[in-house]
């Protein structure tokens, strides 16, 4: 099960976001949220919200539709626990990822909070990088079972995070 990563961000009230967001038809990829309004850089825009689980009650109900198994509302907060937006969920869940991200997702408390990392202009799509977690060696058939549709120019063409590199090894001076 792929987990999303997020870091730590202080958990703050969100104001009116339903009239600075909106949910429609994406271009990237089915649906996706949009500014309504001139969003500033640094604000907190949504937090992602939904029925706070168990990773084994998460497996147990996975897959979300058995016809698109790699597509769930799940973001990982901790080994523990993980939100599904599927329940009790508002619009953050249909925020799409991106390799060139405008927003990023802040975890603080066991809540998850969507923040903007730039100005964004009006009319303009919300995306995060969702950086997947699988511990399983990436094969070309991992890779495909989660595409990218960003189109950005440094496109990593996956939804899962880069593994880290491992350290070049020292070699011994002669």
């Amino acid at each position: 099960m792929p987990k999303k990563q997020a870091s730590a961000y202080p958990a703050t009230a969100v104001a009116g976001s339903s009239r600075r967001i909106q949910t429609r038809r994406s271009g990237v990829h089915g649906k996706g949220v949009f500014a309504v309004q001139d969003l500033a850089e640094g604000e907190t825009l949504i937090e992602y919200t939904g029925e706070l689980i168990s990773w084994p009650e998460a497996l147990r109900r996975h897959p979300h539709d058995p016809a698109q198994p790699n597509h769930t509302f799940y973001f990982h907060i901790d080994d523990g626990r993980v939100i599904d937006a599927k329940v009790g969920g508002n619009s953050s869940r249909w925020i799409n990822h991106s390799c060139q991200p405008n927003c990023e997702a802040d975890e603080a408390g066991g809540r998850v909070f969507i923040k903007s990392l730039r100005n964004i202009p009006a009319g303009e799509e919300l995306f995060y990088d969702y950086g997947l977690v699988i511990d399983a060696r990436y094969t070309p058939k991992l890779l495909a079972d989660y595409p990218c549709w960003c189109g950005a120019t440094h496109c990593r063409g996956t939804l899962l995070a880069p593994k880290a590199r491992k350290k070049a090894r020292k070699t011994a001076e002669s």
